[in-house]
């Protein structure tokens, strides 16, 4: 039987889980949740990625605790020594930028952890698209423009994407794009989706966002490439994509329409 099957839902340390999966948002110490730092102040080892990280959200945990740096660790390293404090019955925190949802690398740890028979759960966090949308003031979802968000990201020296999943096809679709993990190619992108959403359709990137050093450049589909470039920005951006980023002709929500029939009783 599939190990994800059969383990018990976790419910904190009460109930036997030491390890704690736990989101960053986007690198500021003030946009984790509440339940992230109280994790953080009982953690006795806080795993977290030294690349993306801001160090200020490192300022929520105990000067007790031992801290690791995982830039330099392969997978099965960082299991082992997650595996190793859990068994030595210590609490741990393993910290990954944005939310877990999404590009964390959460199943294979998981998977992991599960054989080695060590409970765990996850808190969520901030996903760093959401924390771009707001730097620049935009809803990702708007009426006549787009109701869809695509998080996707590119093929280079990473694990091969599904067939099923070209960019070209997505952007087809007229949904707002958001590229993860592809700054270093962004002519390249750019030129796959032009055709499809337009040399002028707007773009925003996002470089280290909510942190000191955040960085936003804005254009479009045929010019942002030039701003990356001589802005020099090769790691820890996201692209964002879509007609949404400029509504000047969007629509307006039914649900907010003073011609909606507001007499009808919700049950």
């Amino acid at each position: 039987m599939n190990p994800e099957q059969t383990r018990p839902e976790p419910r904190g340390d009460a109930a036997g889980v030491r390890v704690h999966f736990v989101g960053a948002g986007p690198g500021a110490a003030d946009l984790l949740t509440v339940r992230a730092v109280r994790l953080l102040e009982a953690a006795d080892v806080v795993l977290f990625p030294g690349t993306y990280l801001d160090p200020g959200v490192l300022a929520h945990v105990s000067p007790d605790a031992e801290l690791i740096d995982t830039q330099d660790l392969d997978l099965d390293q960082i299991t082992a020594r997650i595996v190793d404090a859990a068994r030595a019955g210590r609490s741990v925190v393993r910290l990954a930028s944005g939310d877990l949802s999404v590009y964390s690398a959460l199943h294979e740890q998981a998977r992991r952890l599960d054989a080695a028979g060590v409970a765990w759960d996850v808190t969520p966090g901030v996903p760093a698209y959401a924390a771009a949308a707001a730097a620049v003031g935009r809803e990702l979802t708007v009426p006549l423009l787009g109701q869809s968000v695509v998080l996707t990201r590119t093929q280079a020296r990473s694990t091969a994407m599904p067939s099923g999943e070209a960019l070209a096809a997505f952007a087809a679709t007229g949904a707002t794009l958001v590229l993860h993990l592809a700054i270093t190619r962004t002519r390249e992108l750019m030129a796959e989706v032009a055709p499809h959403v337009g040399a002028d359709c707007p773009v925003v990137v996002a470089h280290r966002v909510s942190q000191p050093e955040q960085q936003i450049l804005r254009g479009t589909v045929a010019t942002i490439a030039d701003a990356v470039e001589a802005a020099g920005l090769r790691q820890a951006a996201l692209i964002m994509v879509g007609r949404t980023l400029d509504p000047a002709s969007a629509g307006e929500s039914y649900l907010y329409d003073p011609r909606r029939d507001r007499t009808i009783k919700r049950r």
